[in-house]
């Protein structure tokens, strides 16, 4: 059953590839190249995730009235994770988690707090804010880190 899943999971993502390599030779372009890596390196952690058998829940997720987006939102088992992703196309002396600085934790604290409220029920489930490093360094194999409860809710918080 398992094998199941996993070969699933690689349709997907060929599929998803597959489509990216037709709109890119049919001259469609999603925007500026740093974003077009961003998209990518979010759709490859996407596939990551569910190798790992996360449940995915939401892509891009914003509230509408607080400003920012959370990349991704999963279940891992009863954790609902917040997942921030960084891509880098070349391995520099600052990794890419490094990105993820006091302002984008405390944006991405208040996004969980507004999407927690709008789960139903009235517990607050076990929540961690994840960071993924993506490194899709041309002529290499993509490589993940994964940061599972890379902060917490409490570190310097303001709200």
């Amino acid at each position: 059953m398992e094998a199941l899943r996993l070969m699933r999971v690689q349709w997907m993502e060929r599929a998803l590839a597959g489509l990216n390599w037709i709109a890119r030779k049919r001259g469609r372009s999603s925007g500026p190249a740093h974003l077009t890596v961003g998209i990518e390196g979010e759709d490859a952690v996407f596939f990551y995730l569910l190798r790992k058998r996360y449940v995915i829940v939401a892509r891009r997720w914003s509230s509408g009235d607080v400003p920012g987006d959370v990349d991704l939102i999963a279940w891992a088992g009863p954790v609902l994770c917040f997942i921030e992703v960084k891509t880098r196309t070349a391995r520099d002396l600052t990794p890419a988690e490094s990105a993820v600085d006091e302002h984008k934790r405390n944006v991405l604290r208040r996004l969980a707090r507004r999407y927690v409220r709008l789960l139903p029920g009235s517990e607050m489930p076990s929540v961690r804010f994840d960071v993924v490093s993506v490194y899709a360094v041309p002529g290499q194999e993509r490589e993940f880190v994964h940061f599972e409860g890379a902060f917490r809710w409490d570190e310097g918080w303001r709200d």
